[in-house]
């Protein structure tokens, strides 16, 4: 990992700005959204002023993200932003947790989707959700084997359908406020607003919001990416952020905060108790789609991601070898494999509190990339470079720093050791990787 460092460029086609866009629209958009209602029930109106900074932050990101990926158009997405600024080794521990994230999301999803699935299906409620969970990972892996062009296409068509869910959800609130506005006031949230509550509130909605630097990951797959990369991820990171605002604060307002706490599906609940009956099992068969279509998402990225720490050295090199159509095979095995063994790790506990837990561990993991991406704009407005010499860029870069430090507060004592634990492992493992380095650059010279 010495000079420049890009992703390796695979076999097949490139992929443009519909892709790019539906990644982060569909990445973001996955079982979050529809399954945090119930995580953040407890918070009462904390979580809506949470979300408020959440969005606000995410909107910052993005702009972080675009304006890296136009000055630095051939970096090979967020390792080569850090490695070209900060140094080896911090783009090394950011990708490092980074990818720990990914496969921790995947387990998240697979959880999620599960609890709309047996709304949808009930008679899958006899199967073990533990083992549906897992058959679901490996349903994906099994599709990405087929090349990034397929995971791309899928991502397309299911980013398209999961908007379907948003809007009936968006629709009936809207009905609702013209027709009977007292529903919304009739049963409001009782917990008292702390800044405690606020930024714990925080932590747990950004995991709904991880994603937006999808198209930026996959970047030596990219059409044009100097182009494609800053449109499709503020494209896709303005639309989520709106529709987030207007449904995110729906199932709170209308359901009993103890009750909602406990809904494995809160969007399909608030479809059946104020629109038609059975309503509520059409609602989640889009949102189980939305699950699947993002953890389609993930599990095409963790492939890229996982090829391209390979090929840089970060993890062991055949990791990196493709198929013939250009997917990474043993990197999608393994990264299956992983999330298979938190799945069944998290299960100890309820489907609710398992997909809080895994929340909370992939967003702490995910907080690095986002820190060391801040700093790196931060570090090219230092160094004047030409497309990043404004006083905006200080702005985006500083204002995101604050973000980050904020959501590793509301995290936690637990999730926010995990994350310097996840650092502390990456670095003997990177210490690991310069020793194997020096030692095949000393056979080469003999």
């Amino acid at each position: 990992m010495s000079g420049d460092v890009a992703a390796p460029v695979h076999g097949g086609r490139k992929i443009g700005f519909w892709t790019c866009t539906a990644l982060v629209i569909g990445n973001v958009i996955g079982m979050g959204i529809f399954v945090l209602p119930a995580s953040l029930a407890p918070y009462g109106f904390n979580a809506l002023i949470g979300w408020v900074i959440v969005l606000a932050g995410c909107l910052m990101l993005a702009r972080v993200f675009a304006q890296l990926a136009r000055a630095l158009p051939d970096a090979g997405g967020p390792y080569g932003y850090i490695h070209r600024t900060l140094g080896e080794l911090p783009a090394y521990l950011a990708l490092w947790t980074y990818w720990v994230s990914v496969w921790i999301t995947n387990s998240a999803l697979a959880t999620g989707v599960v609890g709309y699935l047996v709304v949808v299906f009930p008679p899958l409620g006899a199967l073990p959700p533990m083992w549906f969970a897992q058959g679901l990972l490996w349903a994906f892996v099994a599709i990405n084997l087929c090349g990034v062009r397929t995971g791309g296409g899928m991502q397309i068509l299911t980013t398209a359908l999961k908007l379907l869910p948003m809007l009936a959800i968006a629709l009936l609130g809207g009905w609702l406020l013209l027709t009977a506005p007292a529903t919304y006031t009739a049963q409001l949230p009782t917990t008292p607003l702390t800044l405690g509550g606020v930024t714990a509130a925080s932590t747990i909605a950004l995991f709904a919001m991880i994603g937006i630097e999808s198209a930026s990951v996959p970047a030596a797959r990219v059409d044009d990416p100097a182009r494609t990369i800053p449109r499709s991820t503020m494209a896709g990171t303005i639309l989520t952020a709106a529709i987030y605002i207007v449904v995110s604060a729906i199932p709170l307002l209308l359901i009993r905060q103890h009750e909602l706490a406990e809904a494995s599906a809160p969007f399909a609940l608030v479809m059946d108790r104020y629109a038609v009956a059975g309503s509520g099992r059409w609602l989640a068969l889009f949102v189980a789609i939305s699950g699947l279509g993002a953890l389609n998402g993930w599990t095409l990225l963790v492939g890229e991601l996982t090829c391209t720490m390979a090929g840089n050295g970060v993890l062991p090199a055949v990791l990196a070898r493709t198929n013939r159509h250009g997917t990474p095979v043993l990197a999608l095995l393994v990264t299956g494999l992983l999330a298979t063994t938190l799945v069944a790790m998290s299960y100890s506990k309820t489907l609710v509190a398992a997909f809080t837990f895994l929340t909370l561990l992939g967003t702490a993991a995910t907080l690095p990339l986002y820190l060391g991406c801040a700093l790196a704009l931060g570090m090219l407005w230092r160094r004047r470079h030409a497309a990043c010499a404004t006083r905006r860029t200080l702005v985006v870069a500083t204002a995101c720093v604050l973000f980050v430090v904020f959501a590793f507060v509301g995290a936690g004592r637990e999730p926010f050791l995990c994350a310097l634990g996840l650092l502390a492992v990456g670095v003997p493992l990177y210490a690991l990787s310069r020793l194997r380095r020096r030692s095949a650059v000393g056979a080469m010279s003999e």
